[in-house]
């Protein structure tokens, strides 16, 4: 084995909760910290510090935890310490594949139990030994996309395509479904109904706003690199700056 202390980033969008990991690593001669940043940082900091082991944050605005491993290709991510707050699609998905991850807030004790774990992953990968659980885990997330919706409205549910949704918003702990005309209320996250969604269809321009793809019709340059989407019905939706290179890219496959 390596004395080489074993290559450590953090990804996180709250640098409080960067501090609490980086405390929890302290004194600690088998990691070295290199570096730490936000979700749309990610792939840049990988790419510049090649770390052996990654915490990693779920649920970011700008830049998602899956998004940024879709980003770097599951065959450069390092071994992975998943951090999430309650997600039981995320948290079932890291059980069937054996991921380690802490469940916000965590304790000292679950902390050492996941670092422990990762440490070995670690330093099996560095010893070239293959590991497919991250690129089975975006397979079977890439493969889980649902046809249709069910949605409760008033004393009957109706069915929605998936392929007639034309852009979807966050409103709190729901998501409002456009379709034409038609607005429908769904009792599911942004995070949720996300991994849910085609990938090749569908795509989250901004933090509370995913759209169909085939939808849009201009693309508008705003301040600062933020563009606004015209969709066929006329809609106007904000694309971040952060997106802008992702969302261009689907258009040159």
């Amino acid at each position: 084995m390596s004395s080489e202390p074993l290559r450590v980033i953090i990804i996180d969008d709250e640098p409080l909760a960067r501090g609490s990991i980086r405390a929890l690593l302290e004194g600690d001669a088998e990691v070295r910290v290199l570096g730490e940043g936000t979700g749309a940082e990610g792939a840049a900091l990988i790419a510049r510090t090649r770390p052996d082991l990654m915490f990693l944050d779920i649920q970011m605005p700008e830049v998602d935890g899956f998004a940024l491993l879709e980003q770097v290709g599951a065959a450069t991510v390092p071994a992975v310490i998943f951090v999430t707050a309650y997600d039981r699609y995320a948290l079932k998905a890291f059980e069937v594949h054996a991921l380690d991850y802490l469940l916000k807030p965590f304790d000292d004790s679950r902390f050492a139990s996941a670092l422990a774990h990762a440490k070995e992953r670690a330093r099996g990968i560095l010893r070239g030994e293959v590991d497919t659980r991250i690129a089975e885990l975006l397979k079977e997330r890439s493969e889980a996309s649902r046809s249709r919706f069910l949605i409760p409205v008033r004393d009957k549910t109706i069915v929605v395509d998936a392929a007639d949704i034309d852009w979807i918003e966050a409103s709190d702990y729901y998501v409002t479904i456009h379709c034409g005309t038609a607005a429908h209320l769904l009792r599911q996250t942004m995070d949720e109904i996300e991994t849910q969604l085609d990938a090749a269809l569908f795509f989250r321009v901004h933090r509370s706003t995913i759209v169909n793809i085939d939808r849009v019709r201009e693309i508008h340059p705003l301040f600062r690199g933020d563009c606004a989407l015209v969709l066929a019905g006329g809609q106007r939706l904000k694309l971040s700056r952060s997106r802008r290179k992702d969302f261009e890219a689907r258009f040159r496959k």
